[in-house]
């Protein structure tokens, strides 16, 4: 536990930002596996199928992450004001509500699978292995779901460390099931999801029993399970806010990714490659925010007004000292990034990736900022302000893919995604 009320607030936000820093990296450490190990095992038509999924994945993930964001600023706000009975409240009425909300998620996402891949333009050779995969997937959604919602809980009271221990463990089982399902079994995109789903399955355990015996704060007794309806509605207000600002941007995914499949295999899986490299540069802007959220919040339940202002400023000087390393980092390794991501024999990905990560690279300054922004914004609890600049940014950047992309190829991504977060730090 971290209350963030007092002390130093640079220490405790590098203290809260570092292990969500390396949890997220280790989680894309096993996407990115996962690409390798489908792309060399599979080939290039079963890469592309598990990419055509991706962006609708993103959207169910973020989703759940929206609500346990929304969530985790209310129970945030009451463990600051150290209100532990209305904390205790929050969180049962949560739980109850993601279980229900993740069952018709996978009713519905499991039977419309391949309306949905359709409906994106995948191409007809690879459709049938893509709903495949994401029918699978949407059964691990029931644990995904309740994952996040555990894991925001904990980091609620500044304990970042510990779903970092379990998504580790998760990670490392994930990778190991990937090899035997998909290398030695011979189980094809069907073992990738499986791996998945379970690996998600051991993450949820591993947080039910640390919290039932370390954490007192989040166990619950049998008669403390009830939904606190004026909780539900301030919490589906706020998640529900959060989780269509978490949904904006892969839902902007899904039209660029249809954008992208009209370009043909190649260019999917050249982009899913640069995605992946992407996703690893964003991971400390991210962390820094939610470190920066988390930090306002406490301090909002407490009354301490001069300790908000003071989360968002270091944050952001901390997280401008990171830029000009990703940067040097992309532009001196994306040739050899590009050769692990792509199949041995897709030449002509691997230059489309370099030309793609040359222009993306200057661009990352500009998530320092956003998410900096994001975070303080929902430490506020003003989560309609970061779904507006949200909705702005993936608008403009999903009308740049469509102008660009079928000119310059998916170097014009990179172009409209500067512009899209050009408009949101301006707003």
């Amino acid at each position: 536990m971290q209350d963030m009320t007092e002390g130093s607030i640079s220490s405790h936000l590098i203290k809260y930002a570092v292990p969500m820093i390396l949890g997220n990296l280790l989680q894309l450490t096993y996407n990115a596996a996962d690409s390798v190990i489908i792309g060399k095992c599979l080939g290039e038509q079963a890469l592309a199928a598990v990419s055509t999924a991706g962006p609708i994945m993103t959207v169910m993930i973020l989703g759940a992450s929206g609500i346990g964001i929304g969530a985790s600023v209310i129970m945030s706000r009451f463990y600051g004001a150290k209100d532990m009975e209305s904390f205790r409240r929050e969180f049962s009425t949560t739980v109850i509500f993601s279980t229900l909300f993740s069952l018709a998620v996978f009713v519905l996402g499991f039977g419309f699978s391949a309306e949905l891949l359709k409906l994106m333009n995948t191409p007809g050779e690879i459709l049938d292995m893509a709903v495949l995969y994401l029918r699978i997937i949407f059964v691990g959604f029931l644990f995904t779901f309740q994952y996040n919602i555990l894991s925001h809980s904990m980091r609620s009271i500044g304990d970042s460390k510990t779903p970092v221990r379990f998504l580790t463990i998760s990670c490392v089982l994930n990778i190991c099931m990937d090899v035997l399902f998909v290398a030695v079994l011979g189980l094809g995109v069907a073992g990738a999801a499986l791996a998945t789903t379970l690996s998600e399955a051991v993450s949820v355990i591993l947080c039910i029993r640390w919290i039932g015996k370390r954490l007192p704060e989040l166990c619950l007794k049998r008669d403390e399970f009830v939904v606190d309806k004026g909780l539900l509605f301030e919490t589906l207000q706020s998640g529900s806010l959060t989780a269509l600002q978490q949904a904006a941007q892969p839902v902007g995914k899904v039209l660029i990714q249809s954008v992208i499949n009209m370009q043909g295999v190649v260019a999917i899986g050249a982009f899913n490659a640069v995605c992946r490299i992407d996703d690893f540069a964003r991971i400390p802007t991210q962390s820094m925010g939610s470190a920066i959220m988390t930090c306002t919040a406490q301090n909002r339940g407490a009354g301490h007004k001069d300790r908000m202002l003071l989360s968002f400023r270091k944050g952001v000087l901390l997280i401008l000292c990171y830029f000009p390393v990703i940067c040097g980092i992309t532009l001196i390794f994306k040739t050899p990034f590009m050769r692990l991501l792509c199949p041995n024999e897709s030449l002509e990905m691997v230059e489309m990736g370099v030309t793609y990560l040359s222009v993306k690279a200057f661009f990352f300054v500009m998530p320092c900022l956003t998410n900096s922004v994001q975070g303080f914004f929902r430490g506020l609890g003003h989560m309609s302000v970061v779904l507006a600049a949200t909705v702005i940014q993936i608008s403009v950047r999903t009308l740049g893919v469509f102008w660009l992309v079928p000119r310059i190829g998916i170097t014009g991504e990179a172009y409209a995604s500067f512009l899209g977060w050009f408009l949101m730090l301006i707003f």
